[in-house]
């Protein structure tokens, strides 16, 4: 009886993970493994697969410069505005980790742009605020300074470009702010008692005291940065002179405007590998700097 008692309780946990499963099947397994298979084909949606194999790698690398600017915009991308974003995150969490009047209404109104940092009616707003007329230009010129051409000089677009994801700071900010509440009050008195500046804390007790958190905001926030999508297609869409042009617009074009799939599958699978390389990077160095109370580690 206890048996047939416990199958029963399986079956009932099995119907309630049911709708799990077949969401994963059929929205993540199957579009991944399709993609994988139509990375190897000439697929343009209205006719039937037709098997090319390595071809769309091979012109990828060799027959695409359109890739390569991509590619290196997206790095540039990705390298100028995840150490920002990550040292306003870290800066504004100290700020709030302060017991001041009203700390509450603060770290709400700090998360506010995660909430709508991405959407594309922000990116809109983005794009009037940094076009030549638009309202920074116009307190520059108040202020006494030259307007900049932020969306119509390649030198400024991209940069333009990484403010917005460094305002979208909020969620590593809470993540930060989390931490910094773990840390043991009496490691500071000890070092209050001997001596100890602020630099000296921060640098020696804060810091790596929090670095699993920073090692977590900096693997998530990188994985989101190479995807990044909606501000370089709301705001320059590529431009200026192909300077905005990040991958994910790439192959947002290959598959959506000229209906190459396969080929788009591939730049998916590209943009994979080059993701998951830069994650194992991360994770080969992280203990060497990130520290564990219990000693444990990845």
């Amino acid at each position: 009886m206890k048996h047939h008692g416990f199958k029963k309780k399986a079956y009932i946990g099995y119907l309630y993970i049911l709708p799990w499963i077949l969401g994963f099947l059929f929205f993540q397994l199957y579009p991944l493994a399709t993609s994988f298979y139509y990375s190897f084909t000439d697929y343009n949606i209205t006719t039937k697969p037709v098997w090319v194999g390595l071809e769309n790698y091979i012109r990828m690398f060799t027959d695409d410069r359109l890739f390569a600017d991509s590619l290196f915009n997206t790095f540039k991308y990705v390298f100028t505005s995840l150490p920002l974003k990550l040292f306003a995150a870290l800066a504004v969490a100290l700020i709030l980790n302060q017991k001041l009047k009203g700390i509450n209404f603060y770290r709400t109104v700090y998360y506010i742009p995660s909430i709508f940092g991405g959407s594309v009616a922000i990116s809109v707003l983005w794009r009037f605020l940094f076009m030549d007329g638009g309202l920074v230009n116009q307190m520059l010129k108040q202020m006494g300074f030259a307007s900049v051409p932020w969306l119509s000089e390649p030198g400024f677009a991209l940069f333009t470009l990484s403010l917005l994801s460094v305002w979208q700071f909020g969620s590593s900010m809470v993540l930060f702010l989390a931490a910094l509440k773990q840390v043991p009050e009496d490691l500071y008195e000890a070092a209050l008692i001997d001596g100890a500046g602020k630099l000296y804390l921060f640098f020696f007790i804060t810091l790596p005291m929090i670095t699993p958190v920073l090692f977590f905001n900096l693997l998530m926030q990188m994985v989101n940065a190479f995807q990044d999508f909606t501000g370089a297609f709301v705001i320059t869409n590529g431009g200026p002179l192909n300077a905005t042009y990040l991958y994910a617009l790439k192959l947002y074009d290959e598959a959506f405007k000229y209906f190459n799939m396969g080929y788009s599958s591939a730049l998916s699978w590209v943009l994979f590998a080059i993701i998951l390389c830069f994650t194992g990077l991360f994770f080969r160095f992280s203990e060497a700097v990130t520290y564990y109370e219990d000693g444990g580690d990845f």
